[in-house]
Order: C-alpha cells, then structure tokens, then sequence
C-alpha cells in the first residue's frame, strides 16, 4: 500500500510511519522537515495548511491523520489531496464529556470535557469536519499512549526517579485509575481497519482494564530494576505540580476494538519498550520541572 502519514516525526506518528515501512508499505509522511525524518519513508515537505501541489497527481490508498488537532488541519489536508481510499484520523477520548456515565461508548454524545477544555472540543470539530466530508473515514479515539518514542514527561519522569532511586509521590493513596494503550497496538488496530474495513467507523481503543497509579509507577520502576518507596500527597496540593498526570480517571469500552485485534501487548511489555528507548533518547524528552517541586515543596530540600 502507498501510506501518507502526517507528521512522521514525534512518537505516534513516527511509530506509525516507521511500523508500517517495516511492513513492507510504500510509506510517505507530510511534515515540515524540522526534524530528523523516521526511518525508511519518503518525505513530503510541506505545511498542512499550504500544500499548494505538494499532493496534486498522487493517489494514496490509505491516509493515516496523526497530527491533526481541530476542523482547519482536516479541511487544509483534504483540500490539498488529490485522491485517496481510506483515511484514518487519531482523534482523543477527550471529546467525551466527563459526566457521562462509565465507561465511554463510542454512541456516547461528544462534548466539553472541563478537563481537557479546548483540545478536547478542538477534537470534536476535526471529527466533525472530516466525517461531512468523508463519511466512510474511521476515527480512533485512544485513552493515554504508551511505549517507545514516547517523548512526553509521563513514564520518562517515573523512569528517571527510579533510576535515581528517589521515593515517588503519588496523589492521596494510589488509587486513581488510568486507561493506557501501547502505540504499537495502536498500529495493529489501524492495520486491521484497513485490511477488514469493519462497520463500525468510530472506535475506542485502549487495554480493557485501566490501573492504579500505584501499579503503574511499580510496573515503572521494576522495568528499571527498582522497587518504590512510596510517598503519598494529599488533595490540597496541585496534582499535576509533581505528578504527570490531571487528577481525573476515566475508561473507555473498547469491545469493537476487541472484535478487530486480539493478544494486545501486556502494559510491563510496552512500559519495558519504552524503557530501553528512554536510555538512549534522553535529550528527546519534554521536561516538565515536577522534580524541582517535590525537590522545593514535598522534600523541603534547600537549593
């Protein structure tokens, strides 16, 4: 298959474009050549919202949407492209407002989600937008990615405290909830869509079964040899000033997903991937100063 991937340069859409070169497509990725290209594609250099004939005269059997984030970065894409099969859009469970009852379904009705504010209803209108114009699209809607080419300030931060063999602080007792999913799996629900075309066009994904903070920043520290010493804060100190995550849980049903793929890759695998990537791009992580906090305000450690 000939392949665009949009971005094809940061985790996801990197992954994406070098999973599906390395399975033999034809894979072709649109960004605009600030960063070192993923491996094994050909790039077209151009802004998604000037293509100008950048992809005039090409025909694609797939599209995989990786960057788009509200109506305009869908409307330029389609505008700029000449003729495509199928197009697949990353979207957000994001758009699902938290008071909905639990968990997600994908029949639920989309709308503001308090915590996620804007991105999430950004999300919304890029779903909107591409569904008015091609209504046989698919729209992924995934919960937190996990796994290698991570280069967020999640499980790196978890790792560096490890290996530092620094105590951890987790939010009250440990036992907020979170649904991840591992990028590789991710590809493979992609890979299936194109191969099955299901029904069904809008489709959570994610493992079925979320886990605490305490299991994931333990599943963290044992990929790095370590065991925990936990700390936990209470609720009157911001979460997200020493933890990487909002205070918010939430679970998708990902039963539609279940029917395309199976055997998805255990979360200590992907946690373990993400490791071993971790050591050798450790200037490619985004850091945020949670350390700094614990270190000034937790610890009460003097500069």
């Amino acid at each position: 298959m000939d392949i665009l991937v949009t971005g094809g340069t940061v985790f996801a859409s990197r992954y994406t474009a070098e999973y599906f070169a390395k399975n033999g497509h034809n894979v072709f990725v649109l960004n605009r050549g600030s960063r070192p290209q993923p491996t094994g594609v050909t790039p077209i250099i151009a802004d998604r919202h000037d293509l100008s004939n950048k992809l005039r005269g090409r025909h694609f059997d797939a599209v995989v949407d990786v960057t788009a984030y509200n109506a305009d970065d869908v409307n330029d894409l389609l505008d700029g492209l000449d003729s495509f099969d199928s197009y697949i859009f990353i979207s957000s469970s994001a758009v699902y407002p938290e008071t909905l009852p639990q968990p997600f379904k994908e029949t639920d009705k989309c709308g503001e989600n308090s915590i996620w504010g804007k991105y999430g209803t950004d999300k919304i209108s890029a779903e909107n937008s591409l569904f008015s114009r091609v209504p046989e699209a698919y729209v992924l809607r995934p919960p937190y990615l996990c796994g290698p080419m991570n280069n967020l300030h999640r499980e790196a931060f978890v790792y560096e405290c490890a290996e530092q063999d620094r105590e951890f602080y987790l939010p009250k007792h440990g036992e907020m909830k979170l649904q991840f999913f591992h990028i590789g799996d991710l590809c493979r629900v992609i890979e299936a869509i194109l191969q099955q075309k299901p029904e069904q066009h809008i489709l959570n994904v994610g493992y079925e079964t979320p886990v605490t903070v305490r299991e994931w920043a333990e599943l963290c520290y044992r990929v790095v040899g370590r065991t925990p010493r936990f700390e936990y804060v209470t609720d009157d100190i911001p979460q997200r000033s020493y933890f990487p995550f909002y205070d918010y849980e939430y679970v998708l049903d990902v039963k539609a997903m279940n029917a395309l793929i199976n055997r998805l890759t255990p979360l200590e695998d992907s946690l373990r991937q993400s490791y071993e990537w971790f050591r050798n791009n450790r200037n490619s992580i985004v850091r945020k100063p949670l350390k700094v906090f614990i270190d000034r305000e937790l610890r009460k450690e003097k500069p």
